[in-house]
Formats: C-alpha cells, structure tokens, sequence
C-alpha cells in the first residue's frame, strides 16, 4: 500500500500509543508486538521515511517503558518465563529455525564422514574414549561410560559445564556469528560421529534410548544457544534502520535473554544424565516417555506456545485499535 495510505489508518493508534498510558502490562506487550509489526512493515516498503524513523523511535520508547515496568513486577521471575521469554523467542523463530537445520546438516556431515573415515571418530572423539567405549560394547554394557562417576558429582559438573558452553556460543555472536558457526560445527560433527560409531557396532538402539534420555533437552538447548549467538550477529551485521550500536545492544539483549533461558534446562538434563542416563536396565517404554515428554517440552515452549502468546497479544492489540 502507499505510504499515505498506510499513515491514514494507522495514525491515530501511534498517537494514542504515545499520550495515553497502557491500562497494564498485558496491553503494554501487546502494544510493543503490533508495533514492531508495523515497524517491519515500514522497513520493508519506506525503509528511508521519515515514518519508519518515527516508528523506530516510538518502538524503542515502547521497549524501554516495557521492561522497566517488568523489572519493577513483584513477579518479575514467573513474568519472564511465561511472557518474555516466549515474546523474544517468537520475535526470532525464523533465526531458530534456521539454527536447527544447520545442526541437522553439520550432524549428518559427522555421520556421513565417520561412515566413509574409519579413523575419524576417534579425530573427534579421542582414542581413549573410542577403546573405552569398544570394551565396554564387548562386555555387553555400551552406556557403561554413564556409570563410571558418583551421580551429584556428575550432575553438578555436566550441568556447569553445558550451561558455560551455552553462554560461550551465545557470546561467540559478536564474532560476526563465525564462532557461534564453528561451535555448532564441531558440535554437530561431534553428534552425528558418536551416533554413527555406535550403529557401527550395531548398539545404535541402546544409545539412543540411553543417551537421549538427557541427550533430547541438552542438545535442544545448544541449538537455542546458537540462535541466541546468531540473533546478536545479526544485529550487528543488520542494524536497519537502527544505529549499529543500538541494533547490537537490543540483540544483544533478546540472545542474553535466550541464552539464560536455558539454565533451567541445563539443570533438567544435567540431572537425567547424572541419575537417570545410568540405570541402562530401564525398561524401553520409560526410556520413551521421558524422550518424548522432553521433545514434546521443547516444541511446547520453543514453538507453539510462543506463537499462540504472540497472536493473543496481537488479538487483544487489534481489539484496542
């Protein structure tokens, strides 16, 4: 539409954003989100108008108002995991999206160069794991290398480390998003040749309902942190019509936010990996349904349940106009 047009029948309700106060938070977010909808828009068909720079400013007013009045929430906490957080990771879905699939690719090039390469898996995984883990497959106990350390050490330890390898891909992000890239690289190899080494030895089936038992949380939540590091690169690359520095700060925000969203999950697969990932006798059904329920989890929260919350929002903006 023409931008005449476009200024005519929203003009009113930018108005109304700046004098008239929010009635509360709920209409607050559900401002930002059509706004930074109608930013978009401005950006694509007037990216040089004096419109968009209106809105750009009007959004970022909005954003500050937004989170100050959050910050003083006496349900701060509760107001981050079930608005925030789900509003940032819906803002970013196709960033997401984009991130798995690029996992998937680097894993089965793991898969692929492990199947071709005798000698690559133990490039990537060490020849001490290797010989390890081939004893253990001869002795009929291929997951025994989940029983080898005391349960609270092993959660504690695993659950500190995947939280800082976390964070550290989401920082990578400001390398232009090439560590973040490298990170889930040599993840992605790191999967796709452990799995391919146990199909090898024919115990595939045993270490997916082993390994995925803690594996379908941990390995979910790397690929959000990637996402995180590449929603910081991409502000920095595409600012917009943004300055740089102010398109990095507010990605740089949104991927912290994703980024610290996943300690709760960490904590999760750190626990199923020290106490539950061990107990290999477990029946298969049980091994089933805490995969299942943790992937149904994960495309709850990371999928769905951001989409309706944004569409609410977006219905209860449509309703003020």
């Amino acid at each position: 539409m023409r931008e005449a047009v476009f200024l005519r029948q929203n003009q009113e309700r930018w108005q109304q954003y700046e004098k008239q106060p929010p009635a509360g938070p709920d209409e607050l977010a559900a401002r930002f989100v059509a706004l930074t909808d109608d930013l978009a828009y401005a950006q694509t068909f007037y990216p040089a108008s004096p419109t968009t720079a209106y809105l750009n400013g009007l959004a970022g007013k909005l954003h500050q108002r937004l989170y100050a009045n959050k910050r003083q929430s006496s349900g701060r906490f509760a107001q981050f995991w079930a608005v925030e957080l789900p509003l940032v990771v819906a803002r970013h879905h196709r960033t997401l999206a984009f991130t798995a699939l690029l996992f998937v690719v680097f894993t089965a090039l793991g898969a692929l160069s492990a199947a071709h390469d005798d000698s690559f898996v133990r490039v990537v995984m060490g020849d001490a794991y290797v010989n390890q883990t081939i004893e253990y497959i001869r002795r009929g106990d291929p997951m025994a290398v989940y029983k080898q350390e005391g349960e609270t050490l092993m959660f504690l330890g695993i659950t500190a480390n995947n939280v800082y390898v976390a964070l550290s891909i989401y920082v990578l992000g400001a390398t232009l998003g090439i560590g973040t890239l490298v990170q889930m690289f040599r993840t992605g190899i790191m999967l796709g040749s452990f799995q391919y080494f146990f199909y090898h030895y024919h115990v595939l089936k045993a270490s997916v309902l082993t390994i995925w038992i803690h594996g379908t949380l941990e390995i979910s939540a790397v690929v959000v942190a990637g996402a995180a590091g590449f929603v910081m690169a991409r502000g920095l690359l595409f600012p917009g019509t943004f300055s740089r520095s102010e398109a990095f700060r507010l990605a740089a925000r949104d991927g912290l936010k994703m980024a610290i969203g996943l300690v709760p999950i960490f904590v999760v697969a750190g626990f199923l990996e020290g106490f539950v990932t061990r107990h290999t006798e477990m029946p298969v059904a049980a091994s089933l349904a805490i995969i299942g329920s943790s992937a149904a989890f994960i495309a709850w929260y990371f999928v769905w349940y951001p989409r309706q919350l944004r569409r609410r929002l977006e219905a209860a903006a449509a309703e003020a106009r």
